[in-house]
């Protein structure tokens, strides 16, 4: 609060009488009355200033540099009008939201150096009424002159405090004290004052925006540079400076140049930047000395005038892409009906039927050993249906624990937050239930229950909620039999048995095996874009003598295994690994060399290599950690 020229002498008096009495004469401001009483009730001495309650020094030292960017703003502020605080003899002091003095600048606080000063607390209960504590009670700039302080030693000088606030919050106090002066103006005590509160509170603003804006930039799985006209890099987040980082190893400095690190710099979109010209989700190498990057980068120059001032380049690692989609594509299908080959006609039959149950809105129970693709065709169902536009969301029955297994369905309420559970994210869409003989039998009730209602409430909450959602369950076991050995919820079962797929085995189709090795083939040399191989017809003979009871996942695995470990283009007898007769079979969990020769022949996929050896990514994710091969 800015207040006008008060009579010293007349607000002596009023002090005085205060002293004297405890009465308040009505012309004293209000805000300085209530500290008045305050302090009389602290009991806080009002003839000395006291001993200072203080900081020790390396509790000061770490205070100063947690406050380190408002200090060193300050300095630069209090530099360019030093020369002033001494002709007028001027104190300024720089305080925490708690009354602790981080800085003193300029000429001696009341008589104390600044080391004295500085780490000290002026807070009411210390000092009693000042200019410090009414800016913080009241979140307001306050000039306060000096018979209304309530040290008599301090009243010689008048004082004005203003609280710097960012975002709501009170950070620090400014407070400038003028001893007596006749020559300056109150007004120009005030000025200088909120000069430095609106500027340090904006600059203050600025770097906690920055700050978060670093932070996003962070945690984006993305390289982003700042780049100036010769190379330098003005800004980098931290996957850029990691990069940075790997190709400074045996440098003689650590320059900041990307066009000093980037061998071919010039044939990046980074030179077409310069030259005014964007580039938009590109796909580029970067060929650095020490590791060679593939990424999808945009290329955004900046303008001064018509200049290019300087260019902003953000890069997305390519693996890092594949992984992002790897977790995308848990909500979207990812395989088509027309992704399902063969030709005999137990599968030709079972497609044509999924493919007119694709069309309706009922639910399905597939059914099928283990590895006939009952997933993949869960997938071609959703994509081809009605709902395509929806969510798929995965639910796998025999991972989840009983007890965290009906949270996951129908989600969950506690004291804080309310989320919903996979039948809600559904909505609109389809929930495959895999595994689903596994569901325990008073949660596949409550699931029935919710389906022919379409609605259900969260556990811990009693408001019903709507939803619409699609089930797809896949079954390795006769459904219909457990139901009747009273292992399965019957009410469920004849909710989603309002169509049954059956998908035959591999053994009852072994003509389509040519077919299906083909197409995995296909599939494998276009993620990989080597040249797709064939097999000869004694490898293709071999395959189709073979039972395969672990179906087309155990067939997937044998194709892969052998295109990656046959050197020509024709894959023979020799290069197959049948499981139980020739291949890794279980040395891999002994001999390092074994897992490692295994991991090649997968590429590096983790799927893939667990399809070869058949056992869980979990598995494998131990094995690689026990063997230091952890992905990075």
């Amino acid at each position: 609060m800015i207040r006008e020229r008060r009579s010293k002498e007349k607000l002596q008096s009023y002090y005085e009488i205060f002293m004297q009495t405890g009465g308040v004469d009505p012309n004293v401001h209000p805000w300085v009355a209530e500290s008045w009483r305050r302090s009389r009730d602290l009991k806080v001495p009002h003839r000395t200033l006291p001993v200072l309650s203080r900081l020790p020094k390396a509790e000061l030292n770490d205070l100063k540099l947690k406050n380190k960017a408002a200090i060193e703003y300050l300095d630069g502020l209090v530099k360019e009008v030093h020369e002033h605080f001494s002709i007028f003899n001027l104190s300024l002091l720089l305080l925490d939201s708690h009354s602790f003095v981080l800085k003193n600048y300029a000429l001696p606080f009341f008589q104390k150096t600044p080391g004295e000063v500085e780490g000290s607390r002026l807070a009411e209960e210390d000092i009693g009424t000042s200019s410090i504590s009414i800016a913080l009670e009241h979140k307001s700039p306050f000039l306060l002159f000096g018979p209304e302080m309530w040290i008599e030693d301090c009243q010689s000088g008048d004082a004005c405090s203003a609280p710097i606030i960012v975002d709501g919050e009170v950070l620090y106090v400014v407070t400038l004290v003028a001893v007596q002066q006749p020559d300056l103006p109150y007004s120009a005590i005030v000025s200088l004052v909120l000069s430095m509160k609106y500027a340090l509170e904006n600059y203050l603003l600025t770097l906690s925006r920055l700050e978060a804006t670093h932070t996003i930039l962070d945690a984006v799985p993305l390289a982003v540079y700042h780049i100036m006209p010769d190379g330098k890099i003005a800004y980098t987040n931290k996957l850029g400076e990691k990069r940075i980082a790997q190709n400074l190893k045996g440098r003689p400095d650590n320059t900041l140049r990307l066009s000093d690190m980037v061998l071919n710099y010039r044939h990046t979109p980074l030179a077409k930047g310069f030259m005014g010209v964007p580039s938009y989700n590109k796909e580029v190498t970067w060929i650095t000395p020490h590791k060679t990057y593939e990424d999808i980068t945009t290329v955004v120059p900046l303008l001064k005038g018509h200049d290019v001032n300087s260019i902003v380049a953000v890069s997305l690692p390519i693996e890092d892409l594949r992984t992002l989609v790897a977790h995308a594509a848990g909500y979207t299908a990812r395989y088509s009906l027309t992704s399902l080959v063969g030709d005999t006609s137990v599968f030709t039959v079972m497609k044509t039927k999924a493919t007119r149950i694709a069309k309706h809105n009922d639910h399905v129970l597939i059914q099928g050993e283990p590895g006939t693709g009952k997933q993949r065709l869960a997938h071609g169902i959703h994509q081809a249906s009605s709902r395509a536009a929806g969510p798929l969301i995965s639910v796998k029955c025999g991972d989840i624990p009983a007890d965290y297994l009906e949270a996951e369905l129908f989600g969950g309420s506690g004291p804080d937050e309310s989320r919903p559970g996979k039948l809600e994210l559904a909505n609109g869409g389809t929930l495959f239930l895999d595994e689903v003989e596994k569901l325990p039998i008073h949660i596949g009730n409550r699931l029935a229950e919710a389906l022919l209602a379409r609605q259900l409430h969260r556990a811990g909450e009693h408001v019903m909620r709507p939803f619409d959602a699609r089930i797809l369950a896949a079954c390795d076991s006769d459904l219909k039999r457990l139901t009747e050995r009273g292992t399965f919820s019957n009410k469920l079962y004849h909710v989603i048995a309002e169509d049954v797929l059956r998908v035959p085995s591999l053994r009852s189709r072994r003509e389509d095996i040519p077919l299906l090795s083909k197409h995995i083939i296909e599939e494998v040399s276009e993620q990989h874009q080597i040249k797709p191989k064939k097999f000869s017809p004694e490898a293709a003979e071999l395959l189709m003598e073979y039972d395969w009871p672990g179906n087309i996942k155990q067939l997937q695995g044998v194709v892969e295994y052998a295109f990656f470990h046959t050197p020509g283009e024709i894959i023979k007898p020799d290069n197959i690994a049948l499981p139980g007769k020739t291949g890794p079979g279980n040395a891999w969990k002994d001999d390092k060399d074994a897992f490692v020769d295994a991991w090649k022949a997968a590429g590096g996929n983790i799927s893939r290599l667990a399809n070869m050896l058949d056992v869980s990514r979990v598995t494998l994710y131990r094995y690689l950690k026990k063997y230091g091969m952890e992905k990075d």
